[in-house]
């Protein structure tokens, strides 16, 4: 149930930052998003690289930003690994991998104060089988963003570590999203990881791998997401309010 549970708060992270810089990128400019996210941006596009190279694929393009203006970042279209199949999840999951170590030791050097504040509870390795506990399970979820944002309002914002891992933490959690032409490779890696995991360890008997630390890091990445996504769609569906009004004034 572990690697269930694993494999499915990764899909969901995983989809919740690609809608996040989507209602982003609907509300404000391309580039700007972007830019806003650099270090998420850089550190995505380096495991993207990585991952071409480690499966022998042909690296014709890898930019920060486009020439075309669109403000993307650019990588190989048909990057054609050598590895059939593999080579794509390869592809896709290493920005994940990316992502998600470097939120592991931004939290653990300079987010640690906040993470304590968070109960280990909302993200649970038991997920729902009844209707009664689904809704039981989306009121944890709301929890999870209500104790963020208590422990944002109680965060010392003059300690400049505290700053620097706020943003952080937003720019590569909203970058674990998928590039275009990756997200089919990025989600089956995804489930194949999990899959993988579970096997082994039934196989060869291996311990259970869940580190408190690492399953705190999850449960940051997903309130984190949550937050971002609920305050997204408020701004969003607000921009889009004034745009109808104006247009029908």
């Amino acid at each position: 149930m572990l690697y269930i549970a694993m494999t499915f708060w990764l899909l969901a992270a995983v989809l919740t930052a690609w809608g996040v810089h989507r209602l982003w990128c609907a509300i404000l400019p391309v580039k700007v998003v972007n830019v806003m996210l650099l270090p998420g941006t850089l550190i995505a596009v380096l495991g993207h690289v990585v991952g071409l190279l480690v499966t022998g694929a042909t690296v014709t393009s890898a930019t920060l930003y486009k020439n075309d203006g669109s403000g993307d970042p650019e990588t190989t279209p048909d990057p054609k690994p050598r590895i059939p199949v593999v080579g794509a999840i390869i592809i896709g999951l290493l920005p994940l991998l990316s992502c998600g170590s470097a939120i592991y030791l931004a939290s653990r050097y300079l987010g640690s104060s906040l993470m304590q504040r968070l109960p280990a509870g909302p993200v649970s390795a038991d997920l729902p089988t009844a209707l009664p506990a689904m809704f039981d399970f989306l009121r944890a979820q709301i929890t999870l963003v209500e104790s963020l944002v208590g422990a944002l309002s109680a965060s010392d914002f003059s300690d400049w570590r505290t700053s620097v891992f706020v943003y952080l933490l937003a720019c590569l959690t909203i970058r674990m999203g998928p590039f275009k032409g990756t997200a089919r490779g990025a989600l089956g890696a995804i489930v194949l990881l999990g899959a993988g995991m579970a096997a082994i360890t039934s196989l060869f008997d291996v311990a259970d791998p869940r580190v408190q630390t690492g399953w705190a890091v999850l449960n940051l990445t997903v309130a984190s997401l949550l937050l971002l996504l609920f305050v997204s769609l408020i701004v969003r569906g607000a921009v889009g309010l004034v745009q109808v009004l104006r247009t029908n004034a």
